[in-house]
């Protein structure tokens, strides 16, 4: 059985309706408990391969109690870290324990680039290899001073699709391991071509798994943004995928390539495809792109009034995808049985959602603000596809929760009322509905089997 058989075997039932209790949002035990059970014992993604182009290159990742310092030290084919060219240190000097590189104050993360990394309290110098190259009046420890004491203690690290991961434990199972199947369902689309538009990142009023599963079905999308049923009626579905899990439509027959990220509209589709293109890239500005939503202008003018959805399709990728390649962007070709399979979205465990497309992408991420279960950092970043030297110079930038385009406003608006929610007294938990909200059942599963308690339970 290939790996595509395996994730459509894997579909085919929903989960029984459960009930999930609040203790993994509300609970500050449950969030202490985390640092050791959950975030030092998975894979975490850190960053991407790009952030990181030239020897001395680095960037730090941060996770309550810990920080990774991430660097390139040797060049070579920029999509491996698994060979020794990128690696990760525990960012703490092996003198006195101070942090060796400070994240700027109201920055995401340090970046930037250095031949060697000196600490700020008493000087000792580290080489990009971990190295001690200087410790003033070394001589007095005498010979038990060694490098095995000296050097940087190393984190384990891997890339896959362009994005840096990070594993605080020793003992982590290979990163390809632990990403399958999402990985095999997700090559074909060649994310590490992509880079990043814009990338934002801002501090929530809720807990890290409350803003995670706003994104993690479209159940919500006829409460919250009502104004997208104008374009058609798409029933979402959420399944798990061992760790991980996926989102996706029920396409109508005929039209399984829209089960991707490109949809169109109901009705007449060269109109709605128009107008829900516009509104996308107006209203959220991501899941698209230029060429995308320029041609999808020209479809009333370019098709007769009648033309059938599936030609509609056909006619909208098939002259983007050739405008693209004119001006050098090459968009993967996939299978349209692959990429009905794949759904719109997959959520890696236990905090990132990959939003893919053939030429776009849209991620999340969430982390926890320190140990106040109420509080979140919340990411959200837009890649796409560039001519070569073309793509743009992004970093992460902080921006009010009010600062970003109004459909990701009318997600944020849910958040915090959530949960204050679920605090009221005698609330029983949540009740999540098995098809479409499955990919959040499914974190609650995997949740428990880190932490040890909060398994859903049946209703």
């Amino acid at each position: 059985m290939n790996e595509l058989s395996k994730v459509a075997a894997a579909t085919e039932t929903a989960p029984e309706p459960v009930v999930i209790p609040v203790e993994a949002y509300i609970s500050e035990d449950y969030a202490r408990a985390e640092r050791d059970k959950l975030w030092r014992k998975c894979w975490l993604q850190a960053g991407r391969v790009e952030d990181l182009p030239d020897v001395g290159s680095y960037i730090t990742y941060e996770i309550l109690d810990d920080s990774v310092l991430i660097v390139r030290v040797a060049e070579g084919d920029a999509a491996n870290g698994a060979d020794g060219r990128i690696k990760a240190y525990r960012n703490v000097c092996t003198h006195r324990g101070r942090r060796l590189v400070d994240t700027p104050k109201g920055e995401r993360n340090a970046h930037g680039k250095r031949m060697n990394f000196v600490c700020g309290f008493h000087a000792w110098t580290f080489e990009l290899d971990g190295s001690c190259s200087y410790i003033q009046s070394k001589e007095d420890w005498g010979p038990k001073l060694c490098d095995e004491v000296t050097r940087l203690g190393e984190v384990k690290i891997d890339t896959w699709g362009g994005f840096v991961w990070v594993n605080l434990d020793p003992e982590a199972e290979l990163l390809r391991t632990y990403l399958e199947p999402a990985a095999t369902m997700l090559d074909p689309f060649q994310l590490q071509d992509m880079r990043p538009r814009w990338r934002k990142w801002t501090i929530f009023d809720c807990n890290w798994k409350v803003a995670l599963e706003a994104f993690d079905e479209t159940y919500h999308v006829p409460g919250t943004h009502p104004e997208f049923t104008e374009f058609g009626d798409f029933v979402g579905w959420g399944r798990a995928q061992g760790k991980h899990s996926h989102i996706g439509y029920d396409a109508p027959k005929g039209l399984e390539e829209t089960s991707a990220k490109l949809r169109l509209g109901a009705g007449d589709p060269r109109v709605t495809t128009a107008q829900m293109q516009k509104y996308t890239w107006e209203g959220v500005n991501t899941n698209t792109t230029q060429t995308l939503v320029d041609v999808a202008q020209t479809l009333p003018d370019a098709l007769p009034e009648g033309t059938p959805g599936d030609e509609v399709l056909r006619y909208w990728l098939e002259t983007a995808r050739k405008i693209d390649e004119e001006r050098g962007v090459v968009w993967p070709k996939v299978d349209a049985a692959h990429v009905a399979a794949s759904g719109t979205a997959w959520q890696i465990f236990p905090n990132q959602q990959i939003g893919h497309a053939v030429n776009n992408m849209l991620c999340y991420q969430a982390r926890p603000y320190g140990y106040d279960p109420d509080k979140c950092i919340f990411e959200v970043a837009v890649y796409e596809l560039y001519p070569a030297g073309e793509a743009p110079e992004t970093q992460w930038e902080y921006a009010d929760p009010s600062a970003f385009p109004h459909v990701l406003l009318q997600d944020f608006s849910n958040m915090a009322a959530v949960q204050q929610g679920m605090k009221m007294a005698g609330y029983a938990g949540n009740v999540p509905n098995p098809k479409a909200e499955g990919a959040v059942i499914s974190l609650h599963r995997n949740l428990a089997r880190y932490m040890g308690t909060g398994e859903p339970k049946d209703l």
